[in-house]
């Protein structure tokens, strides 16, 4: 089971925190991961803050000082960048059973440590999702008034696809993000306060991801993140923050918690929908009779 990340960690205690040490961790998370490698004195002077008050925040974080936490940002940055190249070859990919031992062999073997990674991974996605988070991306979503345009990666323009189909049957206005160079260029010269781009971006972060946050962010709009537990570059210019869970039993990604967190969002939308919802699905079933596609 992946631990939580240092940024995740330093939400959770905010609250813990004393007014003072409170600044460094805002200030941390707003620049982060870069403002982890100042010197105290420069994240102190930012913080408006004394040096010493930097190192009480990283003791309460469970550090014995600034180097100790800088070391720990390293090693998690390094899992943050991890291939499945990387992974295959270091074997950090779900070879154990949980508790230090191989998995049994064969099929059956295989089935039962597929069954424990992801019924874990999925288990702590859910747990770990924040009911803020998730009401508010029902709430940008679910807005008539809000134009939808999706956009993933690699292998996540899959989930982009897949929540803007259900998007579609639900309510108008729903673009994926276009392929071809010109009319790419023509939406994303068009967007405004109006819109709400959901991005899919996970680790190996595509360059081009954090660029369309910038124009959406620019042009006013908001910004629904899937990602994962390392955060993508992303997430600092996002409205919502949705982070899923990735553990896998091969070296690659899994995106099954990803799956599960999108049909949660799409069963929120069903229920804030309502009867408009209900009206726009038989709409869309009525004109694919007409047209013979069902």
């Amino acid at each position: 089971m992946a631990p939580v990340t240092l940024a995740e960690d330093i939400r959770q205690r905010l609250g813990d925190c004393s007014p003072a040490e409170r600044k460094v961790g805002r200030v941390l998370l707003a620049g982060w991961p870069a403002a982890g490698f100042e010197t105290v004195a420069a994240l102190a002077e930012r913080a408006a803050v004394s040096p010493p008050t930097v190192i009480r925040f990283v003791n309460r974080l469970g550090y014995s000082g600034f180097p100790d936490f800088q070391a720990a940002l390293r090693t998690e940055l390094d899992d943050r960048r991890a291939s499945p190249v990387t992974l295959y070859s270091t074997g950090r990919f779900g070879a154990d059973g949980g508790d230090g031992e191989a998995p049994p062999g064969g099929t059956a073997g295989l089935l039962a440590h597929g069954r424990q990674v992801f019924t874990a991974a999925v288990g702590r996605t859910l747990a770990e999702v924040s009911p803020h988070e998730l009401e508010r991306a029902v709430q940008l979503l679910a807005d008539p008034k809000r134009r939808v345009v999706l956009a993933g990666g690699r292998f996540t323009h899959l989930f982009a696809q897949y929540l803007a189909l259900h998007l579609m049957q639900l309510r108008p206005d729903v673009h994926l993000l276009p392929d071809r160079p010109v009319e790419r260029t023509a939406l994303l010269a068009s967007l405004g306060r109006r819109d709400v781009v959901v991005v899919f971006d996970y680790r190996r972060y595509e360059q081009d991801k954090v660029t369309l946050a910038e124009l959406v962010r620019e042009a006013g709009g908001r910004i629904v993140l899937f990602t994962d537990a390392w955060l993508s570059p992303v997430s600092t210019h996002a409205e919502v923050v949705l982070s899923s869970q990735v553990d896998a039993p091969s070296p690659y990604d899994s995106l099954v918690p990803t799956l599960a967190v999108v049909e949660t969002v799409v069963a929120g939308l069903v229920a804030a929908l309502g009867e408009r919802g209900h009206e726009q699905m038989k709409r869309g079933e009525h004109t694919a009779d007409r047209i013979g596609l069902t």
